[in-house]
Formats: C-alpha cells, structure tokens, sequence
C-alpha cells in the first residue's frame, strides 16, 4: 500500500528552526570582523610554547597580553598598493585586516618571565608556568 502525504513547505522550515535549539542553541555572535589565524600549543612541566603563524604583519602591530591563565594575541595589516602609468593611476587597492586569538591555559603563568619572539611570520611565545604555592596545613586549637 502506498502512502500519499501532501507536502508543505511551511512545515519543514518550522521544523528546520526549531530542529536542535534546546541542545545547540544558535548563535548570535556571528562577528565575523576579525579573522583567525593558526597557533599551535604545547606545553612540558615547566612552560606553555605557543607558535602563532602571522604572516605579512610587522612586528610593531602584534600585541600580546597576559593575565593569570589567559593569553591574548591581536595583530593587525595594513596594506595599500597603487599602480601607476605616468600620471594616471589606473588601479589602487588596500587591505586592512585585524587577527585576534585569546587562550585560556591550565595554570597561571609567570608574566615577568615570558618571552616573545617574531622571526619569518611566525610568533613565538614561552609562557613559564607559575610555581605552584605549596599546601599549608592548619592546626586546630
């Protein structure tokens, strides 16, 4: 026996955007004004090493922040280009771009002792690793 539905439009749109709110609701902060770039991070027992590929940007527009387990990266591009034949400019184009990426880390790390270092395009950043308090024990009197 063959069933016969009518279809409707309507109905699976209203199904689509309700399909999956209550476990993954959507997300409004679509701001897409600042692209993302790679990073890779490692850590050992005593530091975090991050590696961040920023290519094109100078040295001078990457700012790097740090407080308690958390690590900021933002870094922004300027470009501007014009061809010209004589007096006639026959094409310009600019670009500005802005990168941001922040990290939050397992431990708090040593701002005094981190390092930076920006060779070929790619940020290199040792993060020591606070050292640990030790426990104190109280006596109960």
């Amino acid at each position: 026996m063959v069933n016969i539905a009518r279809y409707s439009p309507f109905d699976d749109a209203f199904d689509n955007l309700f399909r999956g709110f209550l476990v993954r609701p959507v997300a409004m902060d679509n701001d897409d004004t600042t692209a993302k770039f790679r990073a890779d991070i490692t850590e050992n027992e005593k530091a975090y090493t991050v590696h961040a590929e920023l290519p094109g940007v100078k040295k001078e527009d990457i700012h790097v922040s740090i407080d308690g387990d958390q690590v900021s990266i933002t870094a922004e591009v300027r470009r501007e280009k014009d061809v010209k034949d004589g007096d006639r400019v026959l094409r310009t184009e600019r670009y500005t771009g802005k990168f941001h990426r922040a990290f939050a880390l397992g431990s708090p790390l040593d701002e005094a002792a981190a390092s930076a270092r920006y060779v070929d395009g790619v940020l290199e950043l040792t993060l020591p690793k606070k050292a640990a308090a030790a426990a104190k024990r109280l006596t109960i009197q």
